[in-house]
């Protein structure tokens, strides 16, 4: 049945494109990107894989472009300094949760541990589930952008990416990758799961960058 589910977005996101729902020229400045609509309860949508994955077994790798690669466990995550930030969370699929309260570590602090080489461009983010996500390095330039390990100030559950994911809030949530194990910093562009399918790169839902301007071998009918 998750197949099916896959398959169904895959293709909605070909239709949305054959209709010319793609990029709008000027950023909104609402509060509700445009194509959107608010919801109460944060819906879950994944690969059909929530792994469970104990704090004691879990492990970050980050490496690629860096002066200083870096390896951590959850004690070691647990060493940096700790924020909440109260933010909003788009997806694609047109529902937005307003006043998210994530929890953990902001991506800036990992900035400054390992340290970007200058022709690092890009970011790939891989996930336990197998799924994987690309943004541009400066999506991660931002107080905002989180490894989160609480939502609304309790750990964060598998259904919702635990025990650590990515938040980057201005960006459509399939950007947020869940269960993240490894962040890898690129000087070429590498396209993630949805990507390939035919989602934006830069995924502003200001600028409704929903999907890329051109077709993507391998969509599905």
């Amino acid at each position: 049945m998750q197949r099916s589910y896959l398959d169904r977005k895959e293709a909605w996101a070909k239709r949305m494109a054959e209709k010319g729902i793609t990029n709008s020229k000027e950023r909104s400045e609402s509060r509700l990107p445009p194509g959107q609509h608010t919801v109460k309860k944060l819906p879950v949508l994944d690969l059909g894989i929530q792994p469970k994955i104990e704090k004691s077994d879990w492990i970050l790798q980050i490496g690629g472009e860096v002066e200083n690669e870096l390896n951590l466990n959850w004690e070691s995550l647990m060493e940096f300094d700790y924020f909440e930030e109260t933010s909003d969370f788009h997806c694609v699929t047109t529902w937005s949760k307003y006043d998210c309260k994530w929890g953990g570590v902001r991506m800036l602090e990992i900035l400054d541990r390992v340290r970007p080489h200058s022709g690092a461009k890009h970011v790939l983010f891989i996930s336990y589930d197998g799924y994987t996500t690309n943004v541009s390095i400066e999506a991660l330039y931002s107080n905002q952008t989180l490894l989160a390990t609480r939502l609304d100030g309790e750990p964060l559950l598998k259904e919702n990416g635990g025990p650590v994911r990515i938040i980057i809030p201005h960006l459509y949530a399939w950007k947020s990758a869940k269960f993240v194990k490894e962040i890898q910093f690129t000087s070429e562009l590498q396209s993630g799961y949805w990507e390939k399918r035919g989602y934006s790169h830069s995924a502003d839902p200001w600028r409704e960058e929903r999907f890329i301007d051109k077709e993507v071998p391998g969509w599905k009918d």
